[in-house]
Order: C-alpha cells, then sequence, then structure tokens
C-alpha cells in the first residue's frame, strides 16, 4: 500500500512553525526554554485555524490603563512603549501571515474599566487610554490589531453596572481564590506580583506602610477575581482564539505569556513604565523616574513619548 500524510500532520507542522516564532517571546519564569512541542494547548489551536484555513485569532488581555504613579509613567495616555508593543504584536502577525498566508489577527482586550476602581484610575482616563489605542493602531497603519473592551460587551451603561455585572457572572469566590492562592506557586506567584503593583501604585497614601500593605492584599484579591471574570467572558465571545497573557506563565499551560519588549523583570509592562532608548538603538522600559536619570525626554506630537540616552 502506498504510504500517506496523517490528515493532521501538515497543520500540526505549520502550527509548530507558527508556534517557533513566539517561543523567543515567552513571557515566562520557567529557567530553560523548551520546543513547541511542550505548548499542546497553543499547537492544537493553531493547527485548528490552519487546517479551516483561517486567520489565526490571538486574545491578549492588556493595555488597561496607565498606572496612576507620576514616578512610573509619563502621563495617562499611550506613548511610545505602547506604539513600540503594538508594532510587535503586528509585525508578529506579519511573520505569521508568510508561513500562514490567510494570516493572523491579535484582539487586544483592553480590561481597564474591568477593575479601574480597585486600582485608582478614572474611568475617563481609560476610556481616553483606549480611544487613543485604536488611533494609534489606525494611524501606523496596524490592521492585523483591534481593540475590544467593555464597551463592546455592555455598551454605554455606567461602569460600575457593567463591572458589577461580570463580576457576579464570571468571577471566582474569594474563598476559591485564597484557597488557589494558598495550593498553586503560579497563583501565589501573580497574587504577589500584583499586590506589589498595587502597592507601588498608590503613590497619595498617608497611612503607614504595613496598613498599604494590608490593603493592597485585599485589592489584589479583588483584581484578580475580576481579571478571571474577564478573562471568562473574552473565552465565551471568542471561544476558539489563541489566549495571550501580559503575565509569566508556565511551558504548557493554557495561556502563552508574552513579552512585549525588553524590560528588567518579567512583569514590567508599558503601562507600569517608561521607554528608553539605548545608545545602541534598543529599547527597554523601566520606571519614569530612573529613565529621566539615564536620558532626556522626547516628546512627539506634542506629548511625553519616551527618553533617549544618545
Amino acid at each position: 500500500m502506498p504510504l500517506t500524510t496523517a490528515p493532521d500532520a501538515l497543520p500540526t507542522s505549520i502550527a509548530t512553525e507558527i508556534l517557533n516564532l513566539l517561543l523567543p517571546h515567552h513571557r515566562t519564569t520557567d529557567p530553560v526554554p523548551a520546543p513547541a512541542e511542550a505548548f499542546p494547548h497553543q499547537l492544537r489551536r493553531i493547527a485548528a485555524f490552519v487546517r479551516d484555513g483561517a486567520p489565526i485569532v490571538f486574545t491578549l488581555p492588556g493595555f488597561p490603563c496607565k498606572s496612576p504613579n507620576p514616578a512610573k509613567v509619563l502621563g495617562h495616555l499611550p506613548d511610545q512603549g505602547e506604539r513600540l508593543s503594538l508594532t510587535f504584536l503586528n509585525t508578529l502577525c506579519t511573520k505569521i501571515e508568510r508561513i500562514h498566508p490567510p494570516g493572523a489577527r491579535v484582539i487586544i482586550c483592553s480590561d481597564g474599566h474591568v477593575f479601574g476602581d480597585l486600582i485608582g484610575v478614572p474611568d475617563d482616563h481609560i476610556d481616553a487610554y483606549a480611544d487613543d489605542l485604536r488611533i494609534q493602531i489606525g494611524r501606523m497603519g496596524l490592521h492585523r490589531l483591534s481593540v475590544f473592551d467593555l464597551r463592546d460587551v455592555l455598551g454605554d451603561l455606567p461602569h460600575n453596572t457593567k463591572r458589577t455585572h461580570i463580576h457576579e457572572r464570571y468571577a471566582p469566590t474569594l474563598d476559591a481564590l485564597r484557597a488557589e492562592t494558598r495550593a498553586d506557586d503560579q497563583a501565589l506567584a501573580l497574587y504577589r506580583g500584583i499586590t506589589r503593583f498595587l502597592a507601588e501604585d498608590t503613590a497619595d497614601w498617608t497611612g503607614t506602610r504595613s496598613a498599604l500593605q494590608r490593603a493592597c492584599r485585599q485589592r489584589a484579591y479583588g483584581v484578580i477575581q475580576r481579571s478571571r471574570a474577564w478573562g471568562t467572558l473574552i473565552a465565551d465571545h471568542h471561544p476558539h482564539a489563541v489566549r495571550l497573557s501580559i503575565h509569566p506563565q508556565p511551558i504548557g499551560a493554557p495561556k502563552f505569556g508574552i513579552r512585549l519588549l525588553d524590560a528588567p523583570d518579567a512583569w514590567t509592562t508599558p503601562w507600569h513604565s517608561a521607554a528608553l532608548h539605548r545608545t545602541d538603538g534598543t529599547w527597554t522600559l523601566m520606571p519614569r523616574a530612573k529613565a529621566a536619570e539615564m536620558g532626556r525626554l522626547v516628546q512627539r506630537g506634542g506629548r511625553d513619548s519616551h527618553f533617549d540616552q544618545s
């Protein structure tokens, strides 16, 4: 009998090639890189798009709003850090298109309104940030990207009503989340990371340090509850998409952590930092106050954009 190729062999082979494009940017705390075969969830989902001859859809919760701490960021609107990150994502889709002609697209699931009340950012700042993301995407011709937020789901309802709705419908209970944090190292790392960010972002605290830590630990659970709710809602609206994450993810997890830009640790994002253009031509992210010590402030379009070492 003549040899035949298994029907899934070609889609799986192409899916492996595509995943190999993402692996150099894997955001993880695992010390040793792993091959594409160690990511069965992503391979299976990418192969399904390939098999159907359809564009590969990635969902990426993130790009919520700027940190409210002026020592970390340049303002409340997107700047060069976001522009570089958006360009990176669009370029990744372009590279995928060379392997898979139907291409790929990334749906940025901007989640600022989901937990804005818990992180101390006004809802009008969050709207302005997400609106400006859309403007930047259009201005730069990043046609493979789009922005999805709570307005796409619940329209013009009051922000607190939207938050209550998704929390009641999708969020895990506080008891379940606390039990998971005690039992799972990854959940504990996320809880500690968010607690740290909340403490750093509380710039106007007048109480004791220990009281701030207690408040941030409590709010961290709320942020994770809402983030989980948002993730479940996204899965409902985009059930076949490949799920990306801006948080570090272990090898083989259902979510694939992706690093948008070079940064000193696995947790830094453009919305918690400022971009520094180094003398060797590369970019990195760091707190605004530190970047200001290393370079001069550059404006773009009449707004603070980034710092330049040259």
